[in-house]
């Protein structure tokens, strides 16, 4: 099977090839203003090998999905799953090999974001059997590759740099060949644009993005100015898969993607004098009404008891006049959450999803009001979930105390490595702490301790018959006295 394609035409009619599996080994970037071409570029490259490769593309804008109207690709809508799903959707991509469009233009720019580092990511944490070669295109690649913090969550910026770093340094290993498309240089981290070996240049005006590009390309500085001049879908490739020298190449058509509009100026419609006022103008307030959401339906009737077997008379004072209530209820709402807490794949839902499932929980136990907010909830399901019923109650405390400090993601697992050095064991047990933080991927547990020891949380030590031991600071204190 060839595996060359075309992707267009030099000034004379000579072809320009791409060598699709020297592409796979050193990875391809390219640079474009906003109506260069880019996406028209990424579209022909895609239909053109996608009898040859798996392809993985990462579609911010939503403008791939009608790859799926031609070929086998499959559109994942990423609003329509949760973090657990989203990563094992990538593992089962590498495992039958299925060519996909991750849609995310239904998703605020940060849920964007970490949507597709965390597919990213278990692209590249699959098991080693299904490393097979595959092509990940990113496109607006600045975007999940930032070259300085904006105003992103520093967090997500942290994740969504590992894994384009992931992707670009050390996929090739795995199989995995990016293919990043950006609009300007200048916005996209060094290290990940570092790595392509490849360049399909656009047109740009800036003279820091010009200069990059001329850099990248080997060109001398005055000749910079030419890529201002490109002509929409023309571009500079240089590199290994395309050409040794720099060369012009005339992008080539496509099969899929939107009906161009018709380019220049367009005659505006007639219309007599007030008339388009009126269009303007007329049942204005019913649109409103018919665009407005449906009014919310009335709150239930609140339940004559606050918790089974409270008296009515009881129930009916407020709670805080009601110290023995209170502890029924705060009792119930701890049984309701170690129940949910023990349940099989419960750490592996959204926290979204887990919420609603207790206050549907605390409302089959007729117990009124919103018990505890989002924040509150968390944070004490996670205790829940780590397992801290085994220990006595003092020690129970003091871990308890420890963790007062530590945020709700990774709070679980910080406890559970807590409660077994408190127990004397060196670490928790593999099942057990992927089961506490809600994965199945050991990529995500090492990044996970890497984290907790940069904050300062734990100490992890390395064994050389290649067993880990984990110190909690503070825990031995008490552990001793």
């Amino acid at each position: 099977m060839k595996a060359e394609i075309t992707i267009g035409h030099e000034t004379g009619g000579q072809p320009v090839c791409f060598d699709v599996e020297e592409l796979l080994a050193t990875r391809l970037l390219v640079q474009g203003n906003s109506g260069s071409g880019k996406s028209h570029l990424l579209r022909r490259l895609l239909e053109e090998s996608a009898h040859l490769v798996q392809q993985v593309v990462i579609d911010p804008e939503g403008d791939f999905a009608s790859l799926a109207d031609v070929f086998d690709h499959v559109v994942i809508d990423g609003s329509a799953y949760s973090p657990p799903e989203i990563e094992a959707l990538a593992r089962r991509c590498r495992e039958h090999r299925a060519s996909v469009v991750l849609a995310l233009e239904g998703l605020e720019v940060e849920q964007q974001i970490r949507c597709a580092a965390q597919f990213i990511n278990a692209l590249f944490d699959a098991p080693r059997e299904f490393w097979f070669p595959a092509l990940v295109v990113v496109d607006e690649a600045q975007m999940f590759a930032p070259s300085v913090a904006g105003e992103i969550n520093e967090d997500t910026r942290r994740l969504t740099l590992s894994a384009m770093t992931n992707l670009m340094c050390r996929g090739r290993k795995r199989g995995l060949a990016g293919i990043v498309a950006t609009q300007r240089l200048a916005k996209l981290a060094k290290n990940v644009a570092a790595e392509a070996s490849n360049f399909l240049m656009g047109r740009t005006f800036l003279d820091i993005d010009m200069q990059r590009a001329a850099d990248l390309l080997g060109m001398e500085r005055r000749q910079a100015e030419r890529i201002r001049d490109l002509e929409r879908g023309h571009f500079l490739a240089l590199g290994p898969a395309i050409s040794r020298r720099p060369v012009a190449v005339t992008i080539g058509p496509v099969q899929t993607g939107h009906k161009v509009r018709a380019e220049g100026l367009m005659p505006l419609p007639q219309a007599p004098s007030g008339g388009m006022e009126a269009l303007l103008t007329t049942q204005l307030a019913e649109d409103v009404r018919a665009a407005a959401p449906p009014p919310p339906p009335p709150p239930p009737p609140k339940p004559a008891e606050l918790v089974p077997d409270t008296p009515r008379a009881a129930a009916s004072a407020p709670v805080a006049d009601q110290p023995e209530i209170q502890a029924v209820r705060d009792n119930l709402l701890t049984s309701i959450l170690e129940e949910m807490a023990h349940e099989e794949g419960a750490t592996f839902q959204s926290a979204s999803q887990l919420y609603q499932a207790f206050l549907m929980r605390c409302r089959s136990q007729r117990i009124a009001g919103v018990p505890m907010d989002m924040a509150v909830f968390r944070r004490r399901f996670a205790i829940a979930s780590a397992g801290l019923e085994r220990l006595d109650e003092e020690t129970r405390a003091r871990v308890l105390a420890l963790g007062e400090q530590v945020e709700e993601d990774v709070l679980a697992p910080y406890l559970a490595i807590a409660a077994a050095c408190a127990e004397g064991r060196s670490a928790p047990d593999d099942d057990e702490l992927a089961r506490v933080y809600g994965t199945s991927s050991p990529g995500r547990i090492r990044r996970l301790l890497d984290h907790l020891e940069k904050l300062g949380l734990i100490v992890v030590r390395e064994e050389f018959g290649g067993g880990r031991s984990l110190l909690v600071p503070g825990v031995e204190d008490f552990v001793a006295g």
